[in-house]
């Protein structure tokens, strides 16, 4: 296994520790926000794709009993809650198994995205887009690349349960990569992990997903639904949707 699996080996019991800060009244935020937005994410069939523990899919299924997940740590979707079980689908992004024109929207909450190389990551959207019905939306949310470059802190240390991690972040070669020492307390052993996400802009990924046949309609720089900042945002949460090439504008 390279370097470039990361993802493969990391998304386990350590990871559900270090990122449980991560919570329901934050899914519950992002969920409002994209159905304030984009209502048709609340009827037919959602993926919350890079789903996870299913913590926004808990969410979003109190309004739409359509929507499902995919992810692909066997580790997270077990820590989802039993109810979901039937609603949750093991796999790889890259090879979605899903019909072309069957989805009314996909989700990808808090940077499932730009794990791979930039021609991988644009075979994703172009995947993504075709599942989509005429109509569909994506909700893209990502780091804001401007802030993160501004504000990126080199080190940082946190305790979680008896686990102490040693976090060291820098930008290396257009990627946000973050090397992480994991020390238990209690027996001293060390483990070693490296997360490495592709550092897109705004426009960078508007331009991809316009390559795949998707339009942005809206985007915003936190979960309350504020108006996207280049500098100052916590994220960018593009809404991206299938053209219905059937709609007349009023133009035609």
């Amino acid at each position: 296994m390279t370097a470039a699996d990361w993802f493969a080996h990391w998304f386990d019991e350590d990871y559900s520790l270090v990122y449980a800060h991560r919570d329901e009244a934050e899914a519950e935020r992002a969920i409002a926000l994209a159905l304030g937005i984009a209502p048709g994410l609340g009827e037919g069939p959602v993926l919350d794709l890079g789903c996870g523990g299913a913590r926004h899919l808990a969410v979003l299924r109190r309004s739409n009993p359509r929507a499902f997940g995919l992810d692909l740590s066997a580790h997270l979707l077990g820590t989802a809650p039993e109810s979901l079980r039937p609603w949750l689908l093991r796999g790889d992004m890259r090879h979605l198994p899903v019909r072309p024109g069957s989805l009314a929207g996909v989700t990808l909450w808090f940077t499932p995205f730009g794990y791979f190389s930039d021609a991988q990551n644009q075979a994703v959207l172009q995947g993504i887009a075709r599942r989509l019905a005429p109509g569909g939306v994506l909700v893209l949310d990502f780091l804001n690349a401007g802030r993160l470059r501004r504000d990126l802190e080199p080190e940082s240390v946190l305790e979680r349960e008896g686990l102490r991690v040693t976090i060291q972040r820098s930008i290396e070669a257009g990627r946000v990569v973050k090397r992480m020492e994991l020390l238990r307390l209690d027996s001293g052993a060390v483990r070693t992990v490296t997360e490495s996400v592709r550092l897109y802009e705004p426009w960078e990924l508007t331009g991809m997903a316009a390559r795949a046949g998707l339009r942005l309609i809206a985007e915003r720089g936190d979960y309350a639904g504020d108006a996207f900042q280049a500098t100052a945002s916590p994220r960018w949460i593009g809404f991206l949707e299938r053209p219905d090439r059937d709609r007349r504008s009023p133009e035609d």
